[in-house]
């Protein structure tokens, strides 16, 4: 028979019940006790909904308050030593000061897991690092399922990956592999915990396998499978995902593990280097990070040969984690009854798998009705005519062969706008949002509903507006925002506003922590029918003499945070929006905003895994954000925003973008991030973070002295800015205001140094 498994499913709970649970903890509103209590009954829901697909394995240890590599961290005794804590004896209130910062420690640093747009905190592995094992998240975690009769399996991230994402920290030089020897006799020790709780199988996550590796590091998978064979007695499954693990094929089938998982959605071809494995094969045949119904006829057309070779070690699973998709379509009932036709969420994708698994066990007949609607699904989809704009491949055609580039270079452009700006060494600015209040919030839902009138909504966001430019004035920062109050999020605001898009209303993912995004669904070609910034940048204007600067996402942040249509190249889609944001872009010029913010803090993410593939990717994503600068003047100066990512790698890319300023978050890495673009020599002007906003703490003056003095010693004075690290949309008021109050000051003092 074929066994079903989920490698993971969504932590915030079908409503959000998590984040909400969570920030009234952090107010004080609930006890640890109540938020243990809705943590519970999350994962006992999780449970109780892949048992009713008929799963065989239910997933435990996934769910996590925050973070699942923060809490192997705990688990391993690797959170930093710098907080002071015992991992052995942590609170959560401590656990939580980890992924958040205190009075005395700023926040573990947070980028990218993979090439998604889920956040993990980076583990800072030091020469003397002392590992010390904790297994109790997970023990606790399968033993709750067990209690309600449940057959579960534990996955942990494996202890390559977890060297592999993590940093090393400290005076001394070392290679962080070093740690390979004694961090595996923890594993070794947690791994042993749960066989004494009753485990069967272990789940183990090796997704560093997808990227490209040193042999150094594809020595310890080695290394590490054969230790950790021998001393626990459970029958592993290493899981890989995000990519093809082919050219590790002779590897992992060596491996003396029980079993094998791969990503046959991201990498289906990878499928002929597996297919007469000899042990348990898991086949990833479900998307976990899209949203699109599975063509399940077509998806038996490759499982049913591999079940003739493979007999009952055929697993069928979701290609990665479900925790990248929405937790049930079900409720959308504000959705259009076609698109949604075309749609799984992470309780359809399960139900999907348990189609697939019956049509396996008892053959194609016994599931003819669920196939014939898969069927009918894809055909509509693939003839639906509102996908496909004559207009919209037309306008691509016949762009002239330098529509991508400015009308000058950098150095010419710069005086052109520095006649009219006439701004200050170390300019200030901030990256866009500013606080999000609850009557903001309370606006926006009321005007949703329909009860508040768009005249009277647009009077609340005016005076939100009002009140940002006037703090801004207060402040003396020079280049100030209009604060994006009418804005829900960065992408999907404008998914609502641009033809091609669709919205969810309940379609909420996990970013980081509490931080939850709605992506929108690009299912059509992508068109702009008309201006969707220019009133409130326009009216922001008014309030000041400042240069108002305004604000838009670029086109490979639409692209990379959304649901993407798979029916064409990613990179046409992403050439559709960059033209559809010049639409943008051009208006707002007209309007006299002519210092404009095109965001791309996902172009780091968008990399593919394996760098073969990394220059035909930046090659349409770089042009696909100048083409958002196509045919505006000089004077105009565009900045961009990236954020949480590694640049060092792609900093050629990065300036062929050839934004006028670019701002990049700095400070959790103590300026370390520059340090690439000061060796690169970057050439325009940059505006490394100067305090990070994801903390509630206010920094002090030294703190941001000392960031931007590091900072002057790299970059010239005329071409740094000085900028949070990221937006404010997520802080409250009272630090807002005084921790750019810190900024302001300490540019200034600079700026009379440099002045004198």
């Amino acid at each position: 028979m074929t066994t079903f498994h989920v490698l993971g499913f969504p932590r915030v709970g079908p409503n959000r019940e998590l984040k909400f649970s969570q920030e009234r903890y952090w107010r004080g509103e609930v006890t640890e006790a109540e938020l243990l209590d809705v943590a519970k009954s999350l994962r006992e829901t999780n449970w109780k909904n892949q048992a009713a697909a008929n799963a065989d394995y239910v997933a435990v240890g996934d769910f996590t308050f925050y973070d699942h590599i923060l809490d192997l961290q705990v688990a391993t005794g690797a959170i930093p030593a710098r907080f002071g804590f015992d991992s052995q004896n942590l609170t959560l209130a401590q656990y939580f000061q980890l992924a958040r910062g205190n009075k005395d420690q700023f926040a573990i640093e947070m980028t990218k897991w993979f090439d998604t747009n889920y956040h993990y905190l980076v583990p800072e592995f030091h020469k003397n690092t002392v590992f010390k094992a904790n297994a109790k998240h997970y023990v606790q975690q399968l033993q709750e399922a067990q209690a309600l009769g449940l057959k579960a399996k534990p996955t942990i991230v494996g202890p390559v990956s977890f060297l592999y994402l993590g940093k090393e920290k400290g005076q001394e030089a070392f290679n962080r592999l070093d740690l390979l020897p004694k961090l595996l006799p923890v594993y070794v020790e947690i791994l042993n915990e749960l066989v004494k709780a009753g485990a069967e199988w272990i789940q183990i996550d090796e997704p560093a396998l997808a990227v490209d590796l040193s042999q150094e590091w594809v020595d310890a998978v080695k290394a590490s499978y054969e230790t950790l064979s021998k001393a626990v007695n459970a029958k592993l499954l290493l899981a890989t995902y995000f990519g093809s693990v082919a050219d590790h094929a002779d590897l992992l089938k060596a491996l003396p593990v029980a079993g094998l998982h791969i990503d046959l959605v991201r990498a289906p071809e990878q499928l002929a280097a597996f297919e007469n494995y000899d042990k348990v094969l898991s086949a990833g045949v479900i998307d976990g990070r899209n949203i699109w119904c599975a063509n399940l006829n077509k998806v038996l057309d490759t499982l049913e040969p591999l079940k003739a070779k493979l007999g009952d070690r055929l697993w069928i699973a979701p290609s990665c984690s479900l925790l990248h998709t929405p937790y049930d379509l079900s409720v959308e009932k504000e959705l259009d009854a076609e698109l949604a036709s075309w749609l799984a969420f992470t309780l359809q994708k399960v139900q999907e798998l348990n189609v697939l698994k019956t049509a396996l066990n008892e053959g194609r007949p016994a599931v003819a009705t669920e196939l014939k609607a898969s069927a009918d699904a894809a055909q509509a989809r693939a003839s639906s005519a509102r996908i496909h704009r004559a207009e919209v491949a037309k306008r691509l055609a016949e762009l002239p062969a330098n529509a991508d580039q400015r009308q000058s270079p950098f150095e010419k452009r710069i005086e052109a706008q520095q006649a009219w700006l006439n701004l200050p060494l170390l300019p200030t600015t901030t990256i866009g949002s500013f606080p999000q209040t609850l009557e903001i919030r309370q606006a926006r839902a009321a005007f949703k509903k329909g009860a508040l009138s768009l005249e009277d909504y647009t009077a609340a966001m005016k005076k939100e507006i009002a009140h940002v430019v006037k703090v801004q004035e207060e402040l003396d920062i020079d280049i100030p925002v209009h604060g994006e109050a009418e804005r829900n999020d960065m992408v999907e605001y404008f998914g609502e506003l641009l033809d091609g898009y669709a919205f969810t209303k309940f379609g909420w993912v996990q970013s980081y922590g509490s931080r939850c995004v709605k992506p929108p669904i690009i299912y059509g070609d992508v068109v702009r029918p008309e201006p969707m910034t220019v009133s409130w940048s326009s009216y922001a204007q008014t309030l000041t003499k400042r240069p108002m600067k305004g604000m838009l996402t670029g086109p490979v942040t639409m692209l990379q945070w959304s649901f993407v249509r798979n029916d064409i190249p990613r990179s046409e889609v992403c050439k559709q929006i960059g033209l559809a944001l010049n639409d943008e872009v051009r208006d707002l010029e007209k309007a006299g905003i002519k210092v404009i913010q095109i965001d791309e803090p996902a172009i780091r993410e968008g990399l593919p895994l394996r760098r073969a593939d990394w220059d035909n990717y930046l090659a349409w994503a770089t042009e696909a954000f100048r083409l958002t600068s196509y045919g505006i003047e000089d004077s105009t100066q565009i900045h961009t925003h990236m954020c949480y990512s590694e640049f060092n790698d792609i900093l050629p890319a990065i300036a062929a973008m050839d934004a006028d300023v670019i701002t990049i978050e700095t400070s959790r890495s103590d300026m370390e991030l520059l340090d690439a673009f000061v060796k690169f020599k970057y050439p325009n002007d940059i505006g490394p973070g100067v305090y990070d906003i994801h903390s509630p703490r206010v920094p002090t003056e030294a703190e941001i002295e000392h960031l931007l003095r590091k900072a002057l010693e790299v970059i010239p004075a005329k071409r740094l800015w000085v900028n949070p690290d990221c937006g404010l949309k997520t802080r409250a008021w009272p630090e807002t205001t005084a921790a750019l109050k810190v900024m302001v000051d300490v540019a200034k003092k600079l700026r009379a140094e440099l002045n004198a």
